[in-house]
């Protein structure tokens, strides 16, 4: 089978920046397979069911495909258990090349996804880790944060005054896209961020800005942060990420990086930018 008539394969096709891949990959005359638990119709894109929890469908996913983009699954404590023997499976399918969304606060095997990223580069001789920062997506979707803004005007942490890079999920994409299709695989880890640091302060101030409403970020101790989460997931899941906000507040995600420009030619956008970009949206 020649390349253009094989497919990648975009897990998690409808979400954040599964979505936002299988769109490009599809308007740039790649041939797509959407991977989704209900093989959700994607516009430009072959919808094939995928659920990380059932190996049976593995398989139909995997046929033809010669590149994967890899979204752990949403909440596991140890996606390694689960995506290493689909990786295993794609190799022996064919697959070529994978590229992994994981986290600039998770380094190569450090915990959860860490461990994927650890063992990627002895599977596959083309390889990336995406490691971006904080989405910008997380204040404007519907990500906590973007629901106690709609709720109360609050932006509830335990960052304190701890800054991020934090990154426009179609900048994400734009790279993953440069990963997966470029002659030459980057086989490394890329840290994406956008242009500046902010403090969740500063992310506060430019949504009450923009929006005409006030917003406040209110500033919560680590075991407050734990133990609010910790009503919505499994204890230690809440556990490291109230952990990371308290990383956050130490200073770990004070940093930008050019990954953006340096792969797509274009600087980041800032979040200013999307959140007026967010704002104009008509709401349905």
């Amino acid at each position: 089978m020649s390349e253009s008539q094989e497919f990648a394969l975009v897990i998690g096709a409808t979400g954040t920046t599964g979505s936002r891949v299988a769109a490009r990959l599809a308007a740039g005359g790649r041939r797509v397979k959407a991977a989704s638990r209900r093989a959700t119709p994607v516009e430009g894109a072959g919808p094939v069911r995928f659920d990380w929890d059932d190996p049976t469908s593995f398989a139909g996913a995997l046929e033809g495909t010669d590149r994967v983009y890899l979204i752990p699954p949403p909440g596991a404590p140890d996606p390694a258990a689960v995506m290493l023997p689909f990786l295993r499976q794609a190799r022996g399918a064919g697959v070529r090349r994978a590229v992994l969304l994981s986290s600039s606060a998770i380094p190569a095997g450090g915990p959860a996804v860490g461990q994927v990223h650890q063992a990627l580069p002895g599977l596959f001789a083309e390889w990336a880790v995406l490691r971006p920062s904080w989405f910008m997506q997380n204040f404007t979707g519907d990500h906590v944060h973007a629901r106690t803004i709609a709720a109360d005007g609050t932006v509830r942490t335990a960052a304190g005054s701890g800054r991020v890079g934090f990154v426009d999920a179609d900048d994400i994409a734009a790279v993953a896209v440069h990963s997966l299709t470029e002659p030459q695989a980057p086989n490394t880890d890329l840290v994406i961020t956008g242009p500046q640091a902010l403090s969740h302060d500063d992310i506060a101030a430019v949504l009450t800005q923009v929006t005409g409403r006030t917003v406040t970020h209110h500033r919560l101790t680590y075991e407050q942060m734990r133990d609010r989460l910790a009503a919505d997931m499994p204890a230690a899941f809440a556990a490291m990420l109230a952990g990371m906000d308290r990383a956050i507040a130490e200073g770990a995600e004070d940093r930008t990086t050019d990954t953006v420009r340096r792969l797509t030619g274009r600087p980041p956008r800032t979040f200013r930018a999307v959140a007026e970009r967010e704002a104009a949206r008509p709401r349905t």
